[in-house]
């Protein structure tokens, strides 16, 4: 068994699984470039807003074997957590960070090593940028070094749920890579493990992220099409729902957070011939905030400098997370055209409120953008209320709800 093991990148993945593997007996060395994180941690400081993960963090044997640094250090096994952002000018993504991440471990690997890469990355990043980066130090992967591609699959909110109890696909450069990875992995998780090769696993995991963007893009252009036709949507998604073989998703207000976003155009990046589909439903979603913000902007053609309070700011409901977020892109395209906009979300850090009556107060439009769970209890129990303390008692809410409410 492993003993010690580094962890390149202390963020929203990087960390949990240090924790988890903490608490599974191993020497982990959490290594990030920011002081403040680094400190955070070493002094029992958790900023993340997942509560399960916070009670063990908390837990002796987390903190006796849990250490971060700035600099990696010699260690049996490296792991790779690090973002792999979209270069938004180009579409494909940078990978700056994944090789900085390897770059800075290379003068610490020895043989019988094992790397893996967590990061989400295009098809063949493992073997025509990795093993080349490994292998400058003399190393040979899959003889001397061992390197896996084991891409996370957590959400934001159920961070511990998913890390432990998720399948995990493993995919090595070889068998033993493989092997030797999913005994790290067998530790703390109690879904399957499926050991595969690099390239599949890298593949596997831009398919499960692409499978759900081109679902909710056939969605929101089922919508766009009920709008003009003037048919409820959802009633008309339910009804064909019906079919045994029919699961349509719900249309929303666009795609955000760290993964549907970004991972279909990593596809697209290593095939664009073979990658149509996936490149429309992403032009689809990415234009849904666009049509969100000229829906507002119709409703209120008739009011004098509006005063607008967007309600959600999160990249989907019931989470803290904005990165991405569709509802931040819609708040920004309306305060580019000169409206007047608050935005507000009980979940999100530096966004709170005190009540939706409080912050409706004086508005001409109350915009649901994101509805939480703690936001849809309060307008059934208040909308009224809420209403009368608006200049102009104008609710929009999209889709859970019918979108304008007077």
């Amino acid at each position: 068994m492993a003993k010690k093991i580094v962890i390149i990148g202390t963020g929203y993945v990087g960390l949990p699984l240090a924790i988890v593997l903490a608490r599974a007996g191993y020497q982990v060395v959490g290594v990030d470039i920011e002081e403040n994180v680094v400190n955070a941690i070493n002094q029992g400081v958790l900023r993340l807003a997942e509560e399960e993960v916070k009670q063990i963090f908390r837990e002796p044997r987390v903190r006796e074997n849990l250490h971060a640094q700035k600099t990696p250090c010699p260690a049996d096994v490296f792991i790779i957590s690090v973002p792999t952002p979209l270069d938004e000018k180009k579409r494909i993504a940078d990978l700056s960070q994944v090789i900085g991440g390897v770059e800075s471990i290379l003068p610490f690997l020895r043989s019988g090593n094992l790397v893996i890469l967590e990061s989400t990355v295009p098809p063949l990043t493992c073997r025509q940028i990795v093993a080349p980066l490994i292998e400058k130090t003399g190393l040979k992967v899959g003889e001397s070094i061992f390197l896996c591609h084991c891409p996370e699959r957590i959400l934001p909110g159920e961070v511990f749920e998913e890390l432990v109890n998720n399948d995990r696909v493993i995919g090595g450069l070889n068998a033993q890579a493989a092997q030797m990875a999913r005994e790290i992995y067998a530790s703390f998780v109690k879904g399957n493990l499926y050991l595969t090769d690099d390239v599949t696993a890298e593949l596997v995991k831009l398919m499960e992220n692409t499978y759900r963007d081109v679902n909710i893009a056939l969605a929101n252009e089922f919508a766009a099409v009920a709008e003009g036709l003037r048919v409820d949507i959802l009633q008309a998604i339910e009804l064909a729902n019906k079919h045994p073989r029919v699961n349509i998703l719900k249309p929303g207000i666009g795609t955000g957070g760290h993964c549907i976003p970004v991972d279909p155009w990593f596809i697209k990046e290593v095939n664009p011939i073979n990658s149509r589909l996936i490149h429309t439903a992403r032009l689809i979603n990415d234009e849904v905030p666009y049509k969100i913000a000229a829906r507002i902007r119709q409703t209120l053609k008739e009011i004098k400098n509006p005063r607008i309070v967007a309600v959600g700011v999160t990249y989907k409901p019931d989470t803290y997370d904005i990165r991405n977020s569709p509802a931040l892109k819609i708040v920004s395209l309306l305060r580019e055209d000169g409206y007047q906009v608050a935005a507000y979300d009980p979940l999100a850090q530096g966004y709170q409120y005190t009540s939706l009556g409080e912050v409706a107060k004086g508005a001409d439009c109350l915009v649901i953008l994101v509805e939480h769970q703690v936001v849809k209890q309060e307008l059934a129990g208040k909308e009224i209320d809420i209403k009368k303390v608006m200049r102009h008692p104008l609710i929009m809410r999209f889709y859970p709800q019918p979108e304008v409410t007077t």
